[in-house]
Parts: structure tokens; C-alpha cells; sequence
């Protein structure tokens, strides 16, 4: 669901990106239509037909965005960081003692961060 949910999104945001761009300049800056050669509708009629269905997918990008964030969010394991009092030791670790080497005192829990601390073997290989 959330799948095929995130492809209408991305098309609704490419067809937004399209419609915007095809949108009369004021400034002349990087509008691509609303050139004179003479369109098949009126520079009014061209008006609202963009702006209505810029309305119409800026209202269905909103909807899509809305939905995804409500499938992610039940997805999503409930529960909270603080939930496991990140002050105190968790049980089975104990805090290093004054003076003491903080890689003895505690087991690695599995995070990213023990992941980055982990030694690792030299690039270069050592000539002895």
C-alpha cells in the first residue's frame, strides 16, 4: 500500500513541477510556456486551466504526503528514546569506576556508535 502510495506521490510532484514551469512568467525568469505563438487556448482561458490544476495537484500532493506520514507513523515501532532512561546504567552494564577505563567497565551494546568505535585492522599492511 505504502508502496504504491509513494509512486502517486512522486508523479503528482513531477506533474506539479510541470505545470508550475508551464505557467506564464511574471518576472520572465523561467517560465516555459505562456509564449505567444498561439496556443490552442487564450492566454485567460490558459490562466485558469493552470492555476485550477495547480490547485487540484498541490491539494492531491498535501493528501498523498498526509497519508504517507500516517502509514509510516503505524509502521513504526511505538515506543520512545527516552523511554529507556538513557541517565541511568541499563541493567547488565555497570558505570565506570573513578579512574577507571570506560572500554572495561561496559559491554557494547550494539549501536552505531560501538560500531564506529570498534578497532579496526591497519590499511597498510606493517612490514616487519
Amino acid at each position: 500500500m505504502a508502496t504504491v502510495l509513494l509512486v502517486i506521490h512522486l508523479m503528482i510532484a513531477a506533474a506539479l513541477v510541470a505545470v508550475v514551469l508551464l505557467q506564464k512568467s511574471e518576472g520572465g525568469a523561467l517560465g516555459i510556456g505562456g509564449g505567444g505563438g498561439g496556443g490552442f487556448l487564450t492566454g485567460r482561458g490558459t490562466a485558469n486551466l493552470l492555476t485550477r490544476t495547480t490547485a487540484g495537484l498541490a491539494a492531491a500532493f498535501f493528501a498523498t504526503s498526509i497519508l504517507l506520514t500516517i502509514l509510516a507513523n503505524h509502521s513504526a515501532p511505538r515506543g520512545s528514546v527516552f523511554d529507556n532512561g538513557a541517565g541511568a546504567p541499563q541493567s547488565g552494564t555497570q558505570a565506570p569506576a573513578a579512574g577507571g577505563d570506560a572500554s572495561k567497565a561496559a559491554p557494547a551494546r550494539g549501536g552505531i556508535l560501538d560500531k564506529l568505535d570498534a578497532p579496526r585492522a591497519p590499511l597498510v599492511p606493517q612490514n616487519q
